[in-house]
């Protein structure tokens, strides 16, 4: 279970945090409003929020509120909440084609659901020491010994299963919005896959009556007869609706469920999942990234709990709804669909469609349209392009080392981009602000994330030395600095793995405080508590051999949204923002620290 830390602990680290982000007399204050915070009214609910934990025992102390938080919130999913993961290309190229790769890629993905539904998909299992436990004898093993016991032989070997309670979200789910609070629905029963093209909706089955998936080969011929269809996109295409604000959305969906639309909006949302098929080739990386993020807004439905997308060239990707799941979800999900479509692909360039009369078996469907509606969806769609409009992705790729040199130097590769991000900000901004990276918490029942606060006086002290005054301190001295720096996020980074962060347990009491409709406490009322989450560098951060790239919207209006990936040999780094940052020169600054940091680990003097 997801432990509740121990509250002296808690203000602790959140000192810690807030210390490179104030001046003495700022710090001051927020200490003491955290001490009082401590002894008085924190004190009562950090042992309300304990009793209640202790009361469930299914779930975590922060479940509840963590769905609240994502559900209650009405800013649109789009730029705000999705995320995006594109993937790597299939190596054997003649299978990029967008139909051979979107019929492959939709079969696996009906084999990962069948498996996992069957009770048959192999457990994901965190292996500190994967020579011991990730191996065929120590699997053999633990399969007999019965599950009240089986975490704790795991453990022994030092492996640690997952959690997977979001796992069955996956499919047939979607996000409805309501007023106030929108609703996750999911129907395991719906065996129909939504397809989008050119703003055009269409539906037909991928499981047959006994529950089998249908022919790849009459998969194969339902999508082809839909890429070579040859209706106009709609005037008024639907898809905008998704991206709009929630409540807005919430009264347009009644407005169309009281027009007759019922049974087309249930086909949607009850729909294995959304695939999304573009009429248009990648350009770049950075097309990729704005095309897997937000695309052109009519050919998405957001709500879907995933859209997996397929360019024109067959590039692919996945854009996630964030409410009823977290990355480590979607990602197993993206490594078994990217390994199973290139290593046993259901259809080769040389097979044929069957010939079964698709015009029979794929259902485009139509929804009535008001004119209430038809002036909602132009509306929906000109602040979605407003939006797109204002947003800009940059991207970066530094060469001159990755992981393999910094393991070989003993300084956590994590560490070392973060550390970059922070002497990049200073050398732009010339200040040290609010930073947040996630850290999954799936080790323990319903973890979701807990924060890494990776500014801290370490950072501070290394960033300053090395853009202020270089010429100041030896390589030695800034090597040291270095390691500092990385034992202390490393430190953090296990602490939030644990369970043993400050940001959801405080979230958590604020939570309750505000549930028991008793008077927010001071302590949340403090400027400097609202600046800590006000995160104007928030990260994330994965490799996966199925992964090229991800990204996601910055979090606040005048913040960058870093996602990044530390390779063996080299760092890759893409950014969005808003038009109060720039994003271009924060990477030049990022790509900079970067490189002095490695000239120092190898011993080289850097220039100012």
């Amino acid at each position: 279970r997801l432990p509740v830390p121990k509250l002296e602990d808690t203000i602790g680290r959140y000192l810690n945090a807030q210390k490179p982000l104030l001046n003495d007399d700022q710090f001051r204050k927020t200490e003491e409003l955290a001490h009082r915070f401590e002894k008085g009214i924190g004190k009562e609910l950090h042992e309300q929020l304990v009793t209640q934990d202790s009361q469930n025992k299914h779930t975590s102390y922060i479940t509840g509120p963590w769905f609240d938080m994502y559900l209650k919130a009405r800013e649109p999913v789009v730029l705000n909440f999705n995320a995006f993961m594109s993937f790597n290309p299939d190596p054997k190229s003649e299978y990029n084609d967008q139909l051979i790769r979107a019929t492959n890629m939709t079969v696996s993905a009906i084999r990962f659901m069948k498996t996992f539904r069957a009770g048959y998909l192999e457990p994901e299992v965190f292996h500190l020491n994967p020579e011991k436990s990730d191996t065929q004898i120590f699997k053999k093993i633990i399969r007999f010994v019965p599950s009240s016991l089986s975490w704790f032989g795991a453990y022994m070997v030092n492996a640690y299963p997952l959690d997977m309670s979001q796992y069955f979200r996956l499919f047939n789910s979607t996000r409805l919005p309501k007023l106030d609070r929108d609703e996750l629905y999911t129907d395991e029963k719906a065996k129909h896959l939504l397809v989008l093209r050119n703003g055009n909706f269409y539906i037909f089955d991928v499981i047959d009556r006994d529950g089998n998936m249908l022919k790849p080969s009459e998969i194969q011929a339902h999508l082809k007869y839909i890429l070579s269809d040859n209706s106009p996109a709609p005037a008024f295409p639907l898809g905008y609706l998704s991206s709009e604000n929630r409540d807005t959305w919430a009264l347009l969906r009644k407005n169309l469920l009281d027009n007759g639309n019922e049974e087309a909006l249930q086909k949607v949302d009850s729909a294995v999942f959304c695939l999304s098929l573009d009429d248009f080739p990648i350009k770049d990386f950075v097309h990729l990234s704005h095309t897997m993020l937000h695309g052109d807004g009519a050919n998405r439905w957001y709500d879907k709990s995933f859209n997996l997308i397929i360019a024109k060239d067959g590039t692919a990707g996945l854009n996630f709804e964030h409410s009823w799941g977290d990355g480590v979800a979607v990602l197993r999900f993206q490594n078994e669909v990217f390994k199973d479509s290139t290593t046993a692909p259901a259809i080769s360039p040389e097979s044929q469609p069957a010939s079964v009369d698709s015009s029979r078996a794929v259902q485009k469907l139509d929804f009535k349209l008001n004119d209430a509606l038809k002036a909602g969806i132009t509306k929906a769609k000109q602040k979605f392009d407003a939006s797109v409009e204002a947003l800009s992705i940059n991207m970066i790729q530094f060469r001159e080392g990755g992981k393999d040199l910094l393991k070989q130097k003993k300084v956590s590769p994590d560490a070392v981009a973060q550390l970059a991000f922070q002497m990049g900000f200073l050398r732009q901004y010339n200040q040290t602000v609010a930073t947040y990276e996630s850290c999954s918490t799936a080790a323990f029942k319903h973890g979701r994330t807990e924060t890494i606060r990776p500014a801290s006086i370490h950072t501070k002290k290394c960033s300053e030395a090395f853009v202020r005054e270089p010429s100041k301190h030896s390589t030695e001295e800034l090597q040291k600095l270095i390691v500092e720096c990385s034992k202390y996020h490393g430190r953090l980074t296990k602490e939030a793995a644990m369970g043993q962060g400050f940001d959801r347990h405080l979230f958590g009491l604020r939570y309750l405080a505000l549930s028991k409709g008793t008077a927010l406490p001071d302590f949340y009322q403090d400027q400097a508590y609202t600046r800590l989450n006000h995160n104007i560098i928030s990260t994330s951060t994965l490799v996966s051999p199925a992964v090229q790239l991800g990204g996601f919207g910055p979090v606040v209006s005048d913040g960058f949204g870093v996602g990044y990936q530390v390779h063996d040999d080299w760092i890759g780094c893409n950014v969005s923002s808003y038009p109060t940052r720039n994003g271009k020169e924060f990477l030049q600054c990022i790509y900079k620290s970067l490189e002095d940091i490695f000239n120092v680990l190898k011993g080289k003097k850097i220039s100012s």
